[in-house]
């Protein structure tokens, strides 16, 4: 369960402003956030990573108080327990595809890759149609090959939580009902948490709750 207590986050006297009362969302509840750009949506999904810290308030997780951890702290938990599928995808462009997927278990001592992570991985990358890809740089792919090869980075560790930002919008109509269903069997076979950021209001009806952020404007943008 995810539960955020009076959070306040600012930047500058008159610019952005974030202001969540209260919001709680449910282990294995599928929530999808809208509202206009700027409004605060990616910075919510930071926030509830660890990536980024409120100037007040709590963001606790099944008991943990995320903004409370150390930075090492949060990282290690981040990577183990959550899955952030980006916007701007940060994959790496020195790492092959195959090396982007793997990425988590080698930047932390609480994973470790072995022979059923590499088969999930290789699963993973059949599921979005990368499995040909593995080898190539992240330069020689297309922004939809990107889209997919982040997806399957954040779900190869079966993360307790899946945080994705327009996880979908890179892609084809076509893609994105097959991406869309891949996030939601993995959510459902993890009985993990999905949130999602997302513009697409005909993907609404799959969420079990949607969430109006401009319930929590402030001005500014971010």
């Amino acid at each position: 369960m995810i539960n955020i207590d009076s959070l306040e986050l600012s930047y500058g006297v008159d610019g952005f402003r974030l202001s969540i009362p209260r919001l709680k969302i449910e282990n294995a509840e599928k929530v999808a956030i809208i509202g206009a750009s700027g409004s605060g949506k990616t910075t919510l999904l930071k926030l509830i990573s660890g990536i980024i810290k409120p100037q007040q308030g709590l963001i606790t997780i099944g008991g943990i108080v995320i903004n409370k951890l150390s930075d090492v702290e949060c990282r290690d938990y981040r990577i183990s327990n959550i899955g952030f599928i980006f916007q701007d995808f940060e994959l790496l462009d020195y790492l092959n595809v195959q090396d982007n997927i793997l990425h988590p278990f080698r930047i932390t001592k609480s994973l470790s890759i072995d022979h059923h992570v590499r088969e999930r991985m290789k699963r993973l990358a059949e599921e979005m149609g990368i499995v040909d890809k593995l080898k190539r740089y992240t330069t020689n792919l297309s922004q939809g090959e990107k889209q997919r090869a982040a997806i399957c980075r954040a779900m190869v560790t079966m993360p307790k939580i899946i945080l994705a930002d327009e996880a979908t919008g890179n892609l084809d109509p076509s893609n994105k009902i097959k991406i869309l269903d891949a996030l939601f069997q993995s959510a459902d076979k993890n009985k993990a948490t999905l949130i999602a950021v997302t513009h697409d209001h005909e993907l609404l009806e799959r969420f079990d709750r949607v969430i109006d952020f401009k319930q929590f404007c402030g001005v500014g943008a971010v």
